[in-house]
């Protein structure tokens, strides 16, 4: 079993910066490759970027390339998602995932991999 828990989210202006982190626990983390996903009202969760087990490979949706970054610590069990030049199209719940894998280079493509989810923190950008 792994536990994720979210934080960082909030209310932002067009153009602000957020950083996302989400803890995990329950497994050794470097064995876990994690991504970002967001669901907004009426839509399907999408993913936004992905994160590979040891960090080297990294993934990010056309919405947000250029924009975001996904990075993780192992040593602090901890994957961050920075996020400047926000934009009122990004507001939603963003929720962490995670999937246990042996191949080091592992990168999520979808919510149909992923067991193990927090629970969200929203995202509001004003305009």
């Amino acid at each position: 079993q792994v536990q994720l828990v979210e934080s960082g989210g909030g209310q932002v202006q067009a153009g602000g910066s957020l950083r996302l982190s989400c803890a995990a626990s329950g497994r050794t983390f470097s064995s876990i490759a994690m991504g970002w996903f967001r669901q907004a009202p009426g839509k399907e969760r999408e993913l936004v970027a992905a994160i590979s087990r040891n960090g080297g490979n990294t993934d990010y949706s056309d919405s947000v390339k250029g924009r975001f970054l996904i990075s993780r610590d192992n040593a602090k069990n901890t994957v961050y998602l920075q996020m400047n030049s926000l934009k009122p199209e990004d507001t939603a719940v963003y929720y962490c995932a995670a999937r246990a894998v042996v191949n080091i280079n592992y990168l999520i493509s979808g919510p149909h991999e992923c067991p193990y989810w927090g629970q969200g923190t929203q995202v509001t950008v004003s305009s």
